[in-house]
């Protein structure tokens, strides 16, 4: 019962007393143990702002979020974002272009002694397929691999909760249906939770094990993938 992200009543804005006008309006979710979730919507659905109130990164203006049975947030609580155990992906990848692949993988790893983090960045090269590209930049990579190290680099602190923003929206079609298996594949592998904001359905019924339409600021559903309501593909339309 405690392994589950547990969003209760959430209301955000876009100034944290702005609840006359909220973006997103009493939303409950739960996520279990392993399962990926999908977010769908139409571009100001309030989705990556959703994200970003789990992450810690925009404030609540009513509700609470419990991580694996740690309250995280509510009108009195507020863990700071380093603490929270959770990786972000962003829309676009923000990788850092001095740095090379492994560096960049080593970002979130301080924490670890010297070996620790060789033996993690190893892992994380090797779940992603990498390794030969290690001391590359990310100038020097395609989209597709650029999205693989900046996956390596979210999960490689072990977090409890993935979220990504729309990880495909800047790849070609041939590259979301590829890469997106692999995404899958990698995020299975390491046994986390991970929550996804996407605009496209066909996307959605083929990553999530469950999925949800943000809609008026309002969750209008949150079912297993394959019970999807008929009204979807008008509300992603």
């Amino acid at each position: 019962m405690s392994n589950q992200l547990i969003i209760e009543n959430l209301t955000l804005g876009y100034e944290k007393h702005s609840a006359s006008t909220p973006l997103i309006d009493h939303l409950n979710l739960t996520l279990e143990h392993g399962e990926i979730g999908c977010l769908l919507g139409q571009s100001g659905c309030g989705k990556s702002t959703l994200l970003r109130a789990i992450a810690g990164l925009h404030p609540l203006i009513k509700g609470s979020i419990v991580l694996n049975g740690k309250l995280l947030a509510s009108n009195t609580i507020n863990v700071q974002p380093e603490k929270r155990r959770i990786g972000l992906m962003f829309q676009d990848f923000a990788l850092f272009p001095h740095l090379t692949v492994e560096k960049n993988i080593a970002f979130g790893l301080n924490k670890l002694s010297a070996s620790d983090k060789t033996l993690r960045i190893q892992e994380m090269l090797d779940l992603v397929n990498l390794r030969q590209f290690s001391q590359a930049y990310s100038y020097e990579l395609s989209g597709g691999q650029q999205q693989r190290v900046a996956l390596a680099r979210a999960l490689a602190p072990k977090p409890e909760l993935l979220l990504l923003d729309e990880p495909f929206s800047n790849l070609d079609e041939q590259s979301r249906l590829e890469l997106s298996a692999d995404v899958v594949r990698i995020i299975r592998q390491t046994s986390c939770k991970a929550l996804i904001v996407t605009q496209n359905l066909n996307e959605a019924q083929t990553l999530s094990d469950r999925m949800g339409f943000l809609e008026s600021g309002k969750l209008s559903s949150w079912h297993p993938t394959k019970q999807g309501p008929s009204q979807a593909r008008a509300i992603c339309a």
